[in-house]
């Protein structure tokens, strides 16, 4: 059975506040009220509604500043704002800006339910209602659907979820998403990336230290396990942890507790562990960079997340998402983007997937001077997008395979002379070029007419 929409009713007229919201009730709705704008997102904080009815005319925010609020915290929730003082300049202005719509008091109950059944109609259910938990994933794409169901299927149970993809393609959203979907969902949702800190940065805040554990641990620090209790902790780029370290988090996932750093005490936990990584899993086990036991225990269940490019019916609603996000925070007159520019956007491969689009739509959005965003500005924000800045692991990886293509062309395949140039053992050496597709003898003598 279809949860009762969710209805959050703001007016500073308390009188006001409980006739209509004894109305909403009475029509079936769940209604939280509110008696100024500024308790209106505090109670979008606890709980996201499924639309917003609220009075223009208020003391200290007004209705028009409050939606700009909402707009900039939860872009897409549907606005109706009432107003007594009604007015074509207040409509025109409000309408523009993309409130939903704008009705006179004293307001005819008939039109005012139909703006709400239009409003709800119109936008995916969100908040505590039936679709919350994955508003933030903007999706049509079939392949995506399936993945979601799957996803929300896997959160209310509590085994271990590895969600695997290319770089930018969603992870750690989906991750959030079952989080919000599963028995947790009231406790912590802690990120942490596992290739963006050194060794023992990481120990210290994956599990926590004692004072004095290391030279500058001047006081003690709860880990990340522990800030994460009863809640979920997502274990972002799981495949680029040390293997020292792989051994402590099959420990504590094994025994359910942990012992930080420095200390003699182990710690009781109970996290739900979801891992991403955009590696080969598989090769990196057999290469000996990620231990079998700790994998297996981690891949309970496996979501593969497309690439962007295998979505492309989604670029247009996430640009148009996108966009909306952008521009409340930026320009609210950039309202959209041409018909042009959107089959410029949905015809790109997107190597970056969701992450470049959101770069690109920046940038149109940050060099836009009219409403809608044209084509020519999307491939001046594409061009500009393909001369910049790698990822530090993109830069990273880079650096590593021109370096071992520059030492094997030394060598001329040697191995033996190739490591040692490297300072590497030859066993790490040949990790290394499994990592990078690369085989020696392609750089003997001859190889190339051969």
């Amino acid at each position: 059975m279809k949860q009762a929409a969710h209805i959050l009713l703001v007016d500073d007229d308390a009188s006001l506040l409980k006739l209509l919201g004894m109305r909403l009730e009475s029509h079936g709705f769940r209604v939280t009220t509110a008696a100024s704008g500024r308790e209106a997102l505090e109670r979008v904080e606890a709980s996201r509604p499924d639309l917003v009815l609220s009075d223009l005319r208020m003391d200290e925010m007004d209705g028009l500043a409050l939606f700009q609020e909402l707009q900039r915290r939860l872009p897409g929730l549907p606005v109706i704002i009432l107003t007594a003082h009604g007015s074509i300049p207040d409509a025109v202005s409000a309408t523009r800006q993309g409130v939903f719509s704008f009705l006179t008091k004293p307001v005819n109950r008939d039109e005012l339910f139909a703006a709400i059944d239009e409003a709800l109609a119109q936008t995916p259910r969100g908040g505590e209602g039936e679709q919350g938990w994955r508003a933030e994933i903007i999706t049509r794409s079939p392949e995506m659907e399936r993945i979601l169901e799957q996803a929300q299927m896997v959160a209310a149970s509590d085994v271990s979820v590895l969600v695997t993809g290319a770089s930018g393609s969603g992870k750690e959203l989906l991750a959030s998403a079952i989080h919000k979907a599963s028995p947790r969902a009231d406790k912590p949702f802690v990120a942490i990336n596992c290739g963006a800190l050194p060794e023992q940065l990481l120990e210290s805040e994956l599990f926590g230290h004692a004072k004095g554990a290391f030279t500058g641990a001047v006081s003690q620090h709860q880990g990340l396990f522990q800030a994460a209790d009863g809640g979920t902790l997502f274990l972002d780029e799981i495949g680029d942890m040390p293997l020292p370290l792989q051994v402590k988090l099959l420990r504590a996932l094994q025994e359910r507790q942990v012992r930080p750093l420095g200390s003699t005490v182990s710690m009781p936990i109970d996290v739900r562990i979801i891992s991403a990584t955009h590696r080969d899993l598989s090769r990196a086990m057999a290469d000996g960079d990620f231990r079998e036991d700790l994998y297996y225990r981690l891949n309970v269940v496996n979501l593969k997340l497309p690439a962007l490019k295998e979505r492309a019916e989604d670029v247009p609603l996430l640009a148009k998402h996108l966009v909306a996000k952008v521009a409340s925070r930026h320009k609210a007159f950039v309202k959209g983007f041409s018909p042009e520019a959107l089959n410029l956007l949905a015809s790109c491969a997107w190597p970056g997937n969701v992450r470049q689009l959101v770069n690109v739509v920046e940038q149109c959005v940050a060099l836009s001077s009219a409403p809608i965003i044209p084509e020519a500005l999307v491939s001046q924000a594409l061009a500009a997008e393909e001369n910049g800045l790698p990822t530090f692991n993109d830069a990273r990886a880079g650096f590593e395979r021109s370096y071992l293509i520059k030492v094997l062309k030394i060598t001329e395949g040697n191995v033996t002379q190739a490591a040692r140039i490297a300072g590497r053992n030859r066993t790490d050496f040949y990790k290394l070029l499994g990592r990078h597709d690369l085989e020696p003898s392609r750089f003997k003598p001859g190889a190339e007419s051969s």
